[in-house]
C-alpha cells in the first residue's frame, strides 16, 4: 500500500476523532495541557489498536474468502464510510456536551471505542488485501491522534463549529467510498 493511500485512509479515520474533538474543545471552552494529551493519546491508541484487532481476526477467515476478499474489503470499507456520514447527520453529538468533563473516566473510554469502530472494519480489510498491519495502525493512531489535539484546540478557540464537523465527518465517509471502489478496480470487478 503505498503511503499516500495510508494517509488517505488515515486521515478519512481520524475525521471521527477531528469531529469529537471539536466538540469536546466547544464544550470544554477552556483546555488544559493534560486534557489534551488525555483524548489525544485515547484516540490515537484506540485508531492503532481496532486495524490490529481487525487484521488479528481477518488472519483466521483468509483463506476461506480468498476468492472474494476485494468485495468484502469493498463491503467493509462502505459500510464504515455510511456509518461515518450517517454519524456525522445524528444528533447525538449534541446530547454528549455536558457538564462532566468528556476526557476523563467512562465517558473517554465510550467515546475512544466510538471514535475507533470504523478502524476495525479498515483492519480487517488490510488483512484480506494481505498488508502488514503494524506500519499502517502506527501511521493511523499517529494522524487520529494529532487531528484530536488540533480539533480541541480549534473547538475551544472558536466555539461551536458543528459545520466543519459535520464536513469533516461526510468527507471522511466519502473518502472511504472512493478507496472502496478503487479496491475493486484493482482486483479487476469493475468494467472501467
Amino acid at each position: 500500500m503505498s503511503t499516500f493511500k495510508l494517509l488517505v485512509i488515515a486521515v478519512a479515520l481520524a475525521m471521527d476523532a477531528f469531529a469529537v474533538s471539536v466538540a469536546v474543545g466547544t464544550s470544554l471552552k477552556k483546555i488544559s495541557f493534560r486534557q489534551i494529551f488525555r483524548l489525544s493519546w485515547h484516540f490515537g491508541f484506540f485508531q492503532a489498536a481496532m486495524p490490529v484487532l481487525g487484521w488479528c481476526a481477518g488472519l483466521t477467515i483468509r483463506e476461506q474468502i480468498e476468492r472474494y476478499d476485494h468485495w468484502i474489503a469493498f463491503g467493509l470499507l462502505a459500510f464504515a464510510g455510511t456509518h461515518m456520514i450517517r454519524e456525522a447527520f445524528s444528533k447525538e453529538e449534541e446530547s454528549k456536551h455536558g457538564r462532566k468533563d468528556p476526557t476523563k473516566g467512562a465517558t473517554l473510554i465510550m467515546l475512544s471505542l466510538a471514535t475507533s469502530i470504523d478502524a476495525l472494519a479498515i483492519g480487517l480489510s488490510l488483512s484480506l488485501l494481505k498488508i502488514s498491519i503494524w506500519y499502517p495502525a502506527f501511521f493511523i493512531g499517529i494522524v487520529a491522534g494529532l487531528f484530536t489535539m488540533a480539533g480541541m484546540h480549534i473547538g475551544s478557540r472558536l466555539g461551536s463549529l458543528t459545520r466543519i464537523s459535520h464536513f469533516g465527518e461526510v468527507t471522511g465517509g466519502i473518502v472511504l467510498f472512493l478507496i472502496a471502489f478503487n479496491i475493486l478496480h484493482e482486483h479487476g470487478a469493475l468494467p472501467f
